[in-house]
């Protein structure tokens, strides 16, 4: 038989685990209402996404697809993405309907904007990506292509690449909220992460290594904007308190 105190500790958690459950549905719904009607554009998005490859292809060429089903899992699989990317908003409006009850005031005060500033610079990385990267880098593979060798690109293994690069920019751009929200937890000081600057540059570059294409261009534009974008966050971080002072007033 169940106690009293067991109803008490029991019942919140199937109410947290029943809303999260709910949550986690209204977004899978509302990326489905994007992906549907965007499957009948599919091959229109995919071409305005290779757009800066197609440019470059030498006169005559075009892309191939290597696999029987290629033509149809690219461009599905690019509306899927897409889709993801543009439900972003209700996804995080649901994150945080779900977390903002358990915090206090002052934190909602600070989340709020972090938040909202998270979507802008997550869509503001996938823009520069596109617009600033992805021509310099597949004019340039298309450049370097030997005599004799036509350079024809399949379908699916451009999506990975440009889908790559995507989150890569994409995740690279919200450096200014992790960094705004590890000095405002306290979880590091501003001086410590300044007197770590010569470190934090060497790790743009790696990770830029690790995630872009093998060439100098792609991975400096993205170890770059990180760099800078750390220290945007180092600057903003001085407009905010700390966590503990806030929660000492």
């Amino acid at each position: 038989m169940s106690t009293g105190a067991e109803n008490d500790t029991g019942q919140p958690l199937v109410q947290h685990l029943t809303e999260l459950r709910d949550r986690l549905l209204r977004s899978i719904l509302v990326i489905l209402i994007f992906a549907v009607p965007l499957m009948a554009f599919a091959n229109d998005i995919y071409t305005f996404v290779a757009e800066p490859l197609t440019r470059y292809l030498p006169e005559g060429s075009s892309m191939i697809a290597t696999e029987v089903a290629s033509t149809f899992l690219a461009p599905f699989k690019l509306v899927m993405v897409a889709s993801i990317c543009l439900a972003m908003p209700f996804m995080l409006q649901q994150i945080w309907g779900f977390v903002a009850p358990g915090m206090y005031k002052h934190e909602k005060r600070v989340a709020l904007p972090l938040l909202v500033s998270s979507i802008v610079l997550f869509y503001a990385g996938l823009a520069f990506a596109y617009y600033a990267v992805f021509p310099l880098v597949f004019g340039f593979f298309s450049s370097v292509a030997p005599v004799g060798v036509a350079y024809t690109p399949d379908i699916s293994r451009f999506l990975d690449t440009a889908l790559k690069l995507f989150m890569a920019f994409g995740v690279a751009f919200e450096i200014p909220i992790a960094t705004v929200l590890l000095i405002w937890s306290g979880a590091v000081e501003r001086d410590s992460l300044r007197e770590k600057r010569p470190y934090v540059i060497v790790g743009c570059f790696v990770v830029a290594m690790l995630l872009t294409p093998p060439d100098i261009f792609s991975q400096c534009l993205l170890a770059v904007p990180m760099w800078l974008l750390f220290e945007a966050g180092i600057f903003f971080s001085r407009f905010l308190g700390t966590r503990e002072t806030e929660d000492g007033q």
